[in-house]
């Protein structure tokens, strides 16, 4: 059973930056691409980035390219989120999530994962 443990969340003031980390257990991490989605209040869980499983592709969000940067660490089993220059709008629970198939970069829908996190809190005031 695949494990996924988010963390580093938090309230930060508009502009501000935040590093989300995500520890992986239950089987070989560096086969499966990751992702990154989060889900506000009142609406639909949202596609942020992915990463492939060397880290050498990643699909970003419109909505966050350039601001957010999505990493792993293979040695460590740890998927990381940069999230810098937020924004109120980027408030939200922010979850890490794996697919079933080993050495592919999932379709940037919910749908396209099989295993979640509990997701870790961020909140940007303005």
């Amino acid at each position: 059973q695949v494990h996924l443990v988010e963390s580093g969340g938090g309230v930060v003031q508009t502009g501000g930056s935040l590093r989300l980390s995500c520890a992986a257990s239950g089987r070989v991490f560096s086969s499966y691409g990751m992702g990154w989605f989060r889900q506000a209040p009142g609406k639909e869980r949202e596609f942020v980035p992915a990463i492939s499983v060397r880290g050498g592709t990643t699909k970003d969000a419109d909505s966050v390219k350039v601001r957010f940067i999505i990493s792993r660490d293979n040695d460590k089993n740890t998927l990381n989120l940069q999230l810098n220059s937020l924004k109120p709008n980027d408030t939200a629970v922010y979850y890490c999530a794996a697919p079933r198939q080993a050495d592919m970069v999932p379709e940037p829908v919910p749908a396209a994962y099989d295993f979640w996190g509990h997701g870790t809190q961020v909140a940007v005031s303005s």
